[in-house]
């Protein structure tokens, strides 16, 4: 009893001593100019987990869980510039800075309207998407924001790469697709000012939650504890993809019950973009709830749901352009005085996200998270494999309804009628004064076929994937000492990805036969051995079924040290892939390998990163950083034909790239200027491609897997930004991308084709032929302009106004070349042997890569704001390709001219029938955005 006595008497002495010399750190904050107090400001202890927010009187305290010494308060808000303010902590002593000034950031304040251009450049499935991975990115340097905002248009891609090099994470849940590896963007598009809260890394620089890509690390925070408290109504207005976009958000701030509510409605929709028929219809959702339970439990819960339907447009030939011109889309035509596309992306995929903070003590956080994600991504397209009879054996179909199908164009008939001209010139008006999509006669000739008995010769239907997914994961962060940091994060994602093809649109018809209509065989012509002949109706289930399932584990620690002079860091982390696919149809061309379960594939990646920054002095500073990773090939490049059979990529195995950069940074009250070097080599990496190929093996033809295996690459350059402070208002900036990305070995081919008489003609065993050495070395990699420059100045007018503008220049863009040509299929005929008029000196004219012309684009930007009372009014207008300068971004060799006589033919054409087919850029194109803050 003496001891429990004791044991309180000292406990309450202890409490009375702890609020008799109670440390507490407060102080406030206001605007530099109007020295009026700032509510909702971020205000956090460097290396801590405190963190809080001025009141609406700007104020702020700490008062529990404080360390003591010397210590940084750092202060943030959007729309000002960030401070840190160095201070001294006494144990029980009292620590107030009243009237902490914040700056108003006219950069901040433009990037809050320009990223809303982010949705803007989402709606092609191209690799343009693969070009705008920084643009979330806006509040990093001058050479990151230039390339999200002044390049992306023209498919530019940092150092070469594509997007899946960078993780892009919501609450600490990975949001990079298993099947690509990239991040899809329009599942949360539209809801831009909900996703403001961002925590980023570049290239190998640490992150807190992920060990992250080579292109570094976005964590989005979408908790509504940490949103600022208030409320924005967006309006944009454009040309580009969408015409209007109305946006509007509110969070509630912490509210007396400790709950926070946050919430995002927004809708993107118009008639056209820029290319023809291009129409977009997309709704935004997003609601957050969080409560903080005491000071070291809060959960959330988050929803996020953004279904949106758009129109896709096609590359085309030069000639085709030429034709028409670069706002033509061959995916549409006429039907009942309306455009209809074809090929339409439709997007439902809601995502719910519960997150449990906990923090453990004033220097230790677990964050646990879990995430479901559950819904259908459609592609629609037309299908003319539809046979005449109802018991006749398929021979080919309807005819190709595309209004480019090259049989249609003035070039077919200058081959192949060289001595009728007049059948070219026919071709030429009918496709100048039509061109697209005839509607009319495919329904027509399915509403014939119907009343003679048969079925559909042509059919609409989407390409369906169906998604379910279950993420977890945590992360803990601790800080060891005020030197030491320690991330760790262990996390699990499984996926079941059902896909299918399904009926949309018979057409005026009632019922289509199930089977591949241009195989030559019938058991080879069945999509399902199960279910032969199987007449399916809208909304039926055809032509293919199949599951990928995937389940990743993977672990990730690392550990950050901060001194005086120099931050280090080291990282690895280690991941289990498993791949398997079920087939749900027994596929008449591969009968013993299409049905069931599959072989489970197993894949083991390990990561290692390190870097340092060394301060030379306070205005000069050096970043080294260096990593080694392998990780498993995407589900896209590890089955040769999923759709059709279980059949892998032989002799697969992990992907391994090595990457190291340095860089020179400067910084004094005047000027900011980082100058970097880096190198990236990417070994034994696969790609896969679908295409029609003529002259395989002498002059046989067919449609074929390219699978091209243990691939090189090698991306080597520089990247420089500065930006120059003239006076107060006027800024000078300058960027430049120098790059060298090139194939940096030959890997070896392989085609895959179904086994039948024609493929063993071919050559073919099994399905497959190997063609060994594909000659790409040195060969530059389609990676969009790798040459970039940007020169222009930002203006700031102490009255709320702003104005930029800058001139782009781009060089050495190279189109996408097709290996097989590059194989010895080029000069051999069927038996090996070199073709007698063979000509290695024509060979190399015609192997030689396009490169395509050095281009120049002039952007505006501008801006004003107002205060009225408690509402802030805000306006932005953008001007892109200021001058119309037309330039081609991308483009790709066609494969169908896979020989030398094959392609030396087409080529001596004045027009090509095969020609290679491009992406042009937009011409003159503007954005509006007006927003009313409250």
């Amino acid at each position: 009893m003496k001891e429990k006595m004791l044991f309180f008497v000292i406990f309450f002495s202890g409490l009375c001593t702890l609020f008799s010399q109670q440390t507490i750190v407060k102080g406030s904050v206001i605007e530099a100019n109007s020295f009026t107090p700032i509510s909702g400001v971020t205000v956090i202890i460097e290396n801590t987990s405190l963190t809080t927010h001025t009141n609406s009187s700007g104020e702020f305290q700490f008062s529990s869980n404080i360390p003591m010494g010397e210590q940084i308060i750092k202060i943030s808000k959007e729309g000002f510039t960030t401070k840190r303010f160095p201070i001294v902590i006494n144990e029980g002593g009292l620590v107030n800075i009243t009237d902490m000034i914040l700056d108003r950031d006219f950069s901040s304040a433009k990037d809050l309207f320009t990223i809303t251009l982010t949705d803007d450049e989402l709606n092609d499935d191209t690799s343009v998407s693969d070009n705008i991975s920084g643009l979330l990115q806006s509040s990093l340097d001058v050479f990151h924001r230039t390339a999200a905002f002044e390049f992306s248009a023209s498919f530019f891609s940092l150092r070469g790469l594509d997007s899946s090099n960078g993780t892009i994470l919501i609450n600490g849940i990975e949001m990079n697709d298993v099947f690509n590896g990239r991040p899809q963007w329009s599942y949360w598009g539209g809801i831009n000012d909900a996703l403001r809260n961002q925590d980023l890394s570049m290239g190998l620089t640490p992150s807190n939650y992920h060990f992250g890509g080579f292109l570094g690390t976005t964590n989005i925070n979408v908790r509504a504890l940490q949103a600022r408290a208030g409320a924005r109504i967006n309006y944009s207005n454009s040309n580009r993809s969408y015409t209007n976009r109305l946006m509007a958000t509110y969070a509630s701030g912490l509210l007396k019950n400790n709950w926070a509510f946050a919430c995002s409605v927004g809708r993107r929709w118009g008639d056209e973009g820029f290319a023809d028929a291009t129409f977009y219809n997309a709704n935004s959702f997003f609601a957050s709830a969080g409560k903080s339970i005491n000071d070291k439990h809060s959960i959330h819960l988050s929803a996020i749901y953004t279904p949106n339907r758009r129109g896709k447009s096609s590359p085309n030939t030069q000639e085709v352009y030429d034709l028409k011109d670069i706002k033509y889309n061959e995916y549409w035509g006429w039907q009942n005085g309306k455009k209809r596309n074809s090929r339409i992306k439709d997007i439902a995929m809601p995502i719910f996200i519960l997150n449990h903070d906990w923090n453990i003590s004033s220097k230790t956080t677990l964050n646990t998270n879990i995430a479901y994600q559950s819904g259908i991504i459609s592609n629609s397209r037309l299908d003319y494999n539809g046979t005449d009879l109802i018991n006749d054996f398929p021979q080919g179909g309807g005819a190709n309804p595309s209004p480019s199908y090259y049989q249609k164009l003035p070039s077919y008939f200058e081959r192949n009628y060289p001595n009728n001209l007049e059948f070219a010139y026919a071709a030429l008006k009918n496709f100048q004064n039509n061109g697209q999509i005839d509607w009319d006669t495919m329904y027509l000739a399915n509403v014939n076929n119907a009343q003679n008995g048969g079925h559909a010769v042509y059919a609409l239907y989407d390409d369906v994937v169906a998604n379910t997914q279950l993420s977890l994961g945590s992360v803990l962060n601790t800080y060891i000492n005020k030197n030491i940091i320690l991330n760790a994060a262990l996390n699990y994602r499984g996926l079941k990805s059902e896909n299918y093809a399904q009926v949309v649109d018979l057409l005026g018809a009632s019922t289509f036969l199930d089977v591949d209509a241009f195989a030559t065989e019938m058991d080879e012509a069945q999509n399902d051995l199960l279910h032969p002949n199987r007449i399916v109706k809208q909304g039926d289930i055809f032509k293919y079924h199949y599951n990928l399932n995937a389940q990743i584990l993977s672990g990730f620690a690392q550990t950050q040290f901060n001194f005086n002079k120099t931050d280090f860091y080291i990282s690895t982390q280690i991941t289990s892939t498993q791949y398997q696919r079920d087939g749900l149809y027994k596929n008449g061309g591969f009968p013993d390998n299409s049905f069931g379960k599959g072989d489970k594939l197993s894949f083991l990646g390990l990561g290692f990163k390190g870097g340092l920054i060394y301060n030379i002095s306070s205005k000069h500073f050096l970043d080294f950083n260096a990593g080694y990773v392998t990780k498993a090939p995407t589900l896209q490049n590890t089955f040769s034909n999923s759709r059709e059979n279980h059949q892998i990529v032989p002799n697969i195995s992990e992907e391994k790239t090595m990457a190291f950069d340095a860089s020179y940074m400067f910084r004094n009250a005047f000027i900011k200027a980082k100058l970097t070097g880096y190198f990236i080599s990417i070994k034994d990496a696969n790609e896969i491609s679908f295409f029609f190929a003529d002259g395989i093996g002498g002059d046989n033809s067919a449609f074929v897997q390219e699978i091209l295996q243990n691939v090189n690459k090698q991306h080597v350059g520089t990247e420089c930004g500065i930006e120059v402070n003239l006076t107060s208002q006027l800024k000078l900036k300058g960027v430049a991308a120098i790059g060298q990305f090139i194939y940096n070995n030959n890997p070896n081919l392989l085609l895959s084709t179904e086994p039948d008489t024609e493929a063993e003609a071919a050559g073919f065993v099994n399905g497959y032929k190997d063609f060994g050495a594909s000659y790409l070395k040195n060969y530059k990699l389609a990676t969009g302009p790798q040459n970039a420059y940007s020169v222009g100045f930002e203006y700031n007018d102490p009255d709320f106004w702003w104005f930029g503008a800058t001139a782009n220049f781009f060089k050495n863009t190279y189109i996408d070349v097709s290996p097989l040509t590059r194989t010895s299929n080029f000069n051999t005929d069927f038996d090996g042997n070199v073709f007698n008029d063979y000509d290695a000196v024509l060979a190399r004219q015609l192997l030689k890569q396009e490169r395509f012309k050095d281009y120049m684009v002039v952007n505006l930007v501008g801006g004003k704001s107002w205060k009225l009372g408690e509402y802030y009014i805000g306006f932005f207008a953008s001007i892109n390709n200021l001058l119309n300068e037309i330039y081609k971004t991308g483009g790709f060799e066609q494969g169908r001219n896979a020989n030398y006589r094959e392609l030396r033919n087409d080529k001596a054409l004045q027009t090509p029938v095969f020609g290679f087919k491009y992406w042009y850029g937009r011409g003159t194109t503007y954005f509006l955005n007006m927003n009313i803050r409250f």
